[in-house]
């Protein structure tokens, strides 16, 4: 496959960082996206932009994707919202967990089942879907839910290749580590103090990273599927071991 194949891209989460990125990249490549957010205005710019259109809606909306899904014909699916929160699962509260399995997961799974039974029945198509190192690392700092959900999109990845085994769409997890965008701002509620404590000291990946690497991958020649990509800033590096010492232990238990 290449782009020259490929005539409609559906994108969620677009209205800001990895997803705006990707829309720009893809309506480079002449490509009809569909930009799908909740954030209208932010959305009718991309629109006047770029070109791509519009789909002011959440992904939380099953009546609304299904709506879309009779409507369309994608070719390329971009797994891309998602949030995340603070804190982990010993301190979470009720919604905050529903929150995150209904946009990270439930979603991707939900618009899954909606386009790709198209892509199979017309041989063609690519879903490429936004993981994170969080679902196949644990980290100090990480929100257990957020690693959860984003475990499963794995699995949801690996999966999904075989049950398209024997037809030309492919299948991609790509899998960031940490990325220059608006998220760290929303957890702390505070842009300022998010860029001071995550990014000017760091060298973070940038949106247009993703967009690249997802542009390279949906590019690729038709022979070839990049089924799984890790991508890192080139200062950061995951694992490490912590252990905790007993005396940490009985003071705890005090």
């Amino acid at each position: 496959m290449s782009f020259a194949d490929y005539a409609v891209a559906l994108v969620t989460g677009a209205s800001s960082g990895i997803g705006a990125a990707t829309v720009r990249r893809l309506r480079k490549e002449g490509i009809e996206v569909h930009a799908l957010a909740r954030d209208a205005a932010r959305l009718a710019e991309l629109a006047k932009e770029t070109g791509c259109i519009p789909q002011a809606l959440d992904v939380r909306d099953m009546a609304g994707l299904e709506v879309l899904a009779g409507r369309i014909n994608v070719d390329v699916l971009i797994n891309n919202a998602g949030q995340s929160r603070q804190g982990d699962i010993l301190n979470t509260n009720g919604d905050d967990v529903d929150q995150l399995v209904d946009v990270n997961l439930r979603a991707v799974l939900h618009l899954t089942r909606l386009f790709v039974p198209g892509m199979a029945k017309r041989n063609r198509g690519h879903v490429v879907t936004i993981g994170s190192i969080a679902g196949h690392y644990a980290f100090p700092g990480g929100n257990t839910v957020y690693h959860a959900t984003k475990a499963g999109v794995h699995a949801l990845s690996q999966q999904l290749r075989v049950h398209l085994f024997g037809t030309r769409v492919r299948v991609t997890e790509i899998s960031p580590a940490r990325v220059e965008t608006e998220v760290f701002a929303r957890l702390l509620g505070d842009a300022a103090e998010a860029q001071r404590r995550f990014y000017d000291d760091y060298e973070a990946l940038k949106a247009d990273d993703i967009a690249e690497a997802i542009a390279f991958v949906v590019g690729s020649p038709e022979r070839m599927n990049v089924s799984f990509m890790e991508v890192l800033p080139t200062l950061q590096v995951v694992g490490g071991l912590n252990f905790a010492r007993t005396s940490s232990l009985s003071k705890a238990a005090e």
